[in-house]
């Protein structure tokens, strides 16, 4: 335990030990009129790839806060393979930033295509709902040192916008008050 903060110190993970796949065939249900996959069926499966990247890292409950950022690159039709890649990018206090990748597979060839990315930050809490600490992460190659990096930027613009919605608001409270 630390004397500033009386929690105990949590041990560094490797981003490998958060490194989740997952595969799901897009059925009829899953798809619009046109066959193609409904960007909210995918946004629901990149949230459960990411989840199971936090709840490894954590190893605990957590929760969605919020999906910083998606790209959806390029359509995904009725009977894909679709595969998603998740790891923890950096852990914070008590939460993580979650990077998933979304492909396509043609399982005749084998071969993958990329078609969305997007990042989100998950809170690990307890049975209660209650926050808990999460351990550091450790990047060790290239890659992972650069979304690591990435994530602190993001958190950071984030914050900052944040801030600046709450100035705006307290700046139309005092005029509506006025």
């Amino acid at each position: 335990m630390t004397v500033e903060t009386m929690e105990p110190q949590l041990a560094p993970r490797d981003v490998s030990e958060s490194q989740s796949e997952m595969a799901e065939v897009v059925l009829p249900n899953d798809a619009n009129p046109l066959g193609n996959l409904l960007g909210g069926r995918l946004m629901h499966f990149i949230d459960i790839a990411g989840a199971m990247a936090a709840h490894r890292h954590a190893r605990s409950y957590v929760v969605t806060a919020s999906m910083d950022h998606i790209d959806f690159l390029a359509p995904v039709h009725v009977g894909d393979l679709l595969i998603l890649k998740s790891s923890v990018n950096r852990a914070f206090h008590t939460s993580m930033e979650v990077g998933v990748k979304a492909y396509v597979e043609n399982y005749i060839s084998g071969s993958r295509r990329h078609i969305g990315s997007a990042y989100l930050t998950f809170v690990a809490v307890d049975q209660r709902g209650r926050r808990l600490p999460v351990p550091p992460v450790v990047p060790k190659s290239e890659e992972e040192k650069r979304r690591y990096e990435g994530a602190g930027r993001r958190r950071e613009a984030s914050k900052a916008e944040r801030d600046r919605r709450h100035q705006l608001q307290a700046q139309e409270l005092k005029n509506s008050a006025e």
